[in-house]
């Protein structure tokens, strides 16, 4: 039988999934991978030495100065949207799942931009059992849309971006989500951004800067609450 869940259930559920990570300090970020679903760079080209004549060959090539690409160097445009690019990120299938079943997919295909906060499915195993399922059924999906919503911010910013305002505010910035409800950001005890959503828990960017055709993701290890009902 179909089960319409109450907000006060919901609300409920989702404190239950984020109460792990809102009172732990996330780890420091690793260091950024060569390559990501999203976005691929190439690696650095170096020309080769010209040849000379009468004297035995080049043992290296010249130094490249500081700031300056290497010969060659390329960086690939990413090619996929956020919905596209959503499902290929790692531990993130439960984000993909539930942005379809809000019918968010077809606006995160659009050209936004958007900046997507991605919360782990570590994050989402912690609801209840079948919370999920539930919330993704037909008769919630207003429920779900706010949520999905509430991890989406017009715009495509970065993370040096999001630092730059929150340096600009004094140590805090106020970021409007798609879902009209205030989400707030700031330095984490490890420098990387952390979140803090209307009821007071928190969540770390473990990742930043998942580059697409529209927008940009940043990999979350909790789930923001937004105000339901």
């Amino acid at each position: 039988m179909n089960v319409r869940l109450s907000s006060t259930a919901i609300a409920a559920s989702l404190m239950l999934a984020a109460g792990a990570t809102a009172q732990t300090t996330a780890p420091a970020p690793a260091a950024p991978a060569t390559t990501n679903p999203a976005q691929t760079t190439a690696p650095a080209q170096t020309a080769p030495a010209a040849p000379t004549t009468g004297t035995a060959p080049a043992t290296g090539t010249a130094p490249v100065a500081p700031g300056t690409p290497a010969t060659g160097a390329t960086t690939a445009a990413p090619t996929t949207t956020l919905a596209q690019a959503l499902p290929t990120l790692p531990g993130r299938a439960t984000l993909a799942r539930l942005v379809k079943a809000a019918g968010l997919d077809v606006q995160l295909a659009g050209p936004g931009p958007f900046t997507v906060f991605a919360p782990s499915d570590d994050a989402f195993s912690r609801m209840p059992a079948g919370a999920i399922d539930s919330l993704s059924k037909p008769e919630n999906k207003p429920a779900l849309e706010t949520i999905i919503k509430y991890h989406i911010v017009s715009g495509a910013l970065t993370a040096d971006q999001l630092k730059q305002q929150i340096t600009a505010g004094g140590g805090t910035a106020t970021l409007t989500t798609l879902a009209g409800q205030p989400l707030t950001a700031q330095l984490g005890p490890n420098g990387n951004i952390m979140l803090t959503d209307v009821n007071g828990q928190k969540a770390y960017v473990d990742q930043a800067d998942v580059r697409a055709t529209n927008g940009v993701v940043h990999l979350t290890n909790g789930i923001s609450i937004p105000k339901i009902g």
